[in-house]
């Protein structure tokens, strides 16, 4: 796992947060202290099955990481595109709920 890493990740890394705080806000939604702690729950959730599934890939000889081009800056990352993706979710199920069936 390398520490250094380009800089071009902190762009990704806050478009996503960036991204999940938009969609949070216009959502506008009661209770949002308990859904913020559910979607954080659902990032670590992620990031663990994404964790278990680089380990297995390496496990498995699928992929390696040798030289170190693994950069510590990508789990924070899947972190907030976990977080992002469940707000896309939510905006895209309140979206339909308004619209109706097709």
């Amino acid at each position: 796992m390398s520490f250094q890493f380009n800089a071009s990740w902190y762009p990704i890394f806050f478009a996503f947060l960036l991204l999940w705080i938009v969609l949070l806000v216009s959502r506008k939604k009661q209770g949002w202290r308990r859904e913020v702690k559910a979607q954080f729950a659902l990032g670590f959730c992620g990031v663990f099955v994404a964790f278990l599934m680089e380990i297995s890939a390496i496990s498995l000889n699928l992929w390696s990481y040798v030289p170190v081009n693994w950069p510590i800056m990508l789990w924070p990352t899947y972190f907030v595109a976990f977080l992002f993706g469940y707000q896309l979710l939510k905006f895209i199920e309140t979206l339909f709920s308004r619209i109706g069936p097709l």
